[in-house]
Protein backbone atom coordinates (compact mmCIF):
# COMPACT_ATOMS: atom_id res chain seq x y z
CA UNK A 1 0.00 0.00 0.00
CA UNK A 2 1.00 3.75 -0.47
CA UNK A 3 0.08 6.95 1.87
CA UNK A 4 0.06 10.02 0.07
CA UNK A 5 -0.06 13.08 2.95
CA UNK A 6 -0.56 16.35 1.52
CA UNK A 7 -0.10 19.36 3.48
CA UNK A 8 -0.30 23.62 2.75
CA UNK A 9 -3.76 24.80 1.65
CA UNK A 10 -5.74 27.23 2.88
CA UNK A 11 -6.96 30.97 2.06
CA UNK A 12 -5.31 33.48 0.59
CA UNK A 13 -6.15 36.95 -1.34
CA UNK A 14 -5.65 37.13 -5.15
CA UNK A 15 -2.21 37.48 -5.83
CA UNK A 16 -0.81 35.79 -3.11
CA UNK A 17 1.40 32.90 -2.78
CA UNK A 18 0.97 29.06 -0.68
CA UNK A 19 3.41 26.12 -0.57
CA UNK A 20 2.17 22.65 -1.04
CA UNK A 21 3.75 19.63 -0.06
CA UNK A 22 3.13 15.92 -0.63
CA UNK A 23 5.11 12.75 1.04
CA UNK A 24 4.44 9.46 0.11
CA UNK A 25 4.92 6.56 1.99
CA UNK A 26 4.76 2.80 2.29
CA UNK A 27 5.24 0.46 -0.91
CA UNK A 28 6.74 2.99 -3.64
CA UNK A 29 8.73 1.01 -6.17
CA UNK A 30 9.65 2.23 -9.60
CA UNK A 31 8.50 6.04 -9.32
CA UNK A 32 7.09 7.21 -12.83
CA UNK A 33 5.96 10.59 -11.48
CA UNK A 34 4.65 12.63 -8.82
CA UNK A 35 2.43 15.47 -9.40
CA UNK A 36 -0.46 17.82 -8.40
CA UNK A 37 -3.68 17.72 -10.10
CA UNK A 38 -6.68 19.96 -8.92
CA UNK A 39 -10.91 19.94 -8.73
CA UNK A 40 -13.08 22.93 -8.91
CA UNK A 41 -16.75 22.58 -8.16
CA UNK A 42 -18.93 20.92 -10.94
CA UNK A 43 -15.35 20.38 -13.06
CA UNK A 44 -13.00 17.25 -14.02
CA UNK A 45 -9.84 17.06 -12.12
CA UNK A 46 -7.07 18.13 -14.14
CA UNK A 47 -3.37 17.94 -14.23
CA UNK A 48 -1.55 21.24 -12.48
CA UNK A 49 1.81 19.83 -12.89
CA UNK A 50 3.95 16.71 -12.65
CA UNK A 51 7.60 15.95 -12.02
CA UNK A 52 8.94 12.61 -14.17
CA UNK A 53 12.06 10.46 -12.42
CA UNK A 54 14.22 12.19 -14.84
CA UNK A 55 13.21 15.27 -13.44
CA UNK A 56 11.47 16.69 -16.59
CA UNK A 57 8.40 19.09 -15.68
CA UNK A 58 5.31 19.25 -17.40
CA UNK A 59 2.54 22.21 -16.35
CA UNK A 60 -0.74 22.81 -17.34
CA UNK A 61 -0.75 26.00 -19.62
CA UNK A 62 -2.80 28.17 -16.94
CA UNK A 63 -0.57 27.86 -14.33
CA UNK A 64 2.92 27.89 -16.44
CA UNK A 65 5.15 30.98 -15.12
CA UNK A 66 3.29 31.10 -11.77
CA UNK A 67 3.40 27.32 -10.42
CA UNK A 68 6.79 25.50 -9.29
CA UNK A 69 6.98 22.04 -9.02
CA UNK A 70 9.70 20.65 -7.34
CA UNK A 71 11.22 17.43 -5.33
CA UNK A 72 11.57 17.83 -1.45
CA UNK A 73 14.70 17.07 0.31
CA UNK A 74 13.57 13.78 1.97
CA UNK A 75 12.61 10.68 -0.25
CA UNK A 76 9.39 10.79 -2.38
CA UNK A 77 8.24 14.10 -1.33
CA UNK A 78 6.92 17.03 -3.77
CA UNK A 79 6.24 20.44 -3.37
CA UNK A 80 4.31 23.04 -5.05
CA UNK A 81 5.03 26.23 -5.02
CA UNK A 82 1.78 28.72 -6.14
CA UNK A 83 2.43 32.21 -6.67
CA UNK A 84 -0.02 35.34 -8.24
CA UNK A 85 -2.90 33.06 -7.43
CA UNK A 86 -5.93 34.12 -9.22
CA UNK A 87 -9.54 33.37 -8.32
CA UNK A 88 -9.77 30.43 -10.73
CA UNK A 89 -6.95 28.39 -8.78
CA UNK A 90 -9.74 27.87 -5.91
CA UNK A 91 -9.90 24.19 -6.06
CA UNK A 92 -9.27 20.99 -3.93
CA UNK A 93 -5.60 19.89 -4.44
CA UNK A 94 -4.83 16.22 -5.20
CA UNK A 95 -1.30 14.72 -5.09
CA UNK A 96 -0.44 12.09 -7.37
CA UNK A 97 2.19 9.02 -7.35
CA UNK A 98 2.66 6.84 -10.49
CA UNK A 99 4.07 3.77 -10.01
CA UNK A 100 5.49 1.56 -13.13
CA UNK A 101 4.22 -1.86 -11.52
CA UNK A 102 0.78 -0.59 -9.04
CA UNK A 103 -0.56 1.83 -11.13
CA UNK A 104 -0.99 5.46 -9.43
CA UNK A 105 -2.38 6.78 -5.81
CA UNK A 106 -3.94 9.75 -4.95
CA UNK A 107 -3.71 11.93 -1.50
CA UNK A 108 -6.81 13.04 0.13
CA UNK A 109 -7.36 16.64 -0.99
CA UNK A 110 -6.50 20.07 0.72
CA UNK A 111 -8.56 23.22 -0.20
CA UNK A 112 -6.92 25.81 -2.13
CA UNK A 113 -9.19 29.17 -1.72
CA UNK A 114 -8.34 32.66 -3.76
CA UNK A 115 -10.14 35.40 -2.42
CA UNK A 116 -10.86 38.46 -5.18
Amino acid sequence: QVQLVESGGGLVQAGGSLRLSCAASGSIIGVKAMGWYRQAPGKQRELVARIFSSGATDYADSVKGRFTISRGNARNTVLLQLNSLKPEDTAVYYCNIGLTYSGDYWGQGTQVTVSS
